[in-house]
């Protein structure tokens, strides 16, 4: 279904000039650049290690990892799938979105990728 813009609320920032959107353009019109070879692989492997540590946890209760954010100071809670697809925007896209935060995650249902890193080598290493 396709909504015309005529059918839409108007624009609450149009003509701001702090609309907080701008923001979004000033990082690079041009787009984001390309990952370097060495940083495809990095996130390819984040993408493997990320379905191990899935297949280890998940069934022990842990929903996803959690990311202390260099930039706001704050926890950030992503569930399995969600960190997955924001890995695989990064690849396809070469950068990942602003997504909507976990809502009301409980702390104890998450762990670092630290953690799991080192949880998969325990059990690994028992095999």
């Amino acid at each position: 279904m396709h909504v015309s813009s005529d059918g839409l609320p108007p624009d609450p920032f149009a003509g701001d000039p702090y609309d907080p959107a701008l923001s979004l353009d000033e990082h690079d019109p041009e787009g984001p650049e390309e990952l370097s070879d060495d940083e495809r692989e990095e996130v390819v492997a984040d993408l493997a290690d990320l379905a191990v540590y899935q297949a280890l946890l998940e069934n022990r209760g842990v929903r996803g990892i959690v990311v202390d954010c260099g930039d706001c100071g704050e926890q950030h809670f992503h569930e399995w799938s969600l960190l997955r697809a924001s890995l695989q925007q990064l690849l396809d896209e070469g950068q990942m979105r602003p997504h909507e935060p976990a809502f009301d995650p409980e702390p104890t249902d998450y762990v670092t990728w630290e953690y799991c890193r080192g949880y998969a080598d325990a059990v690994l290493a028992d095999s």
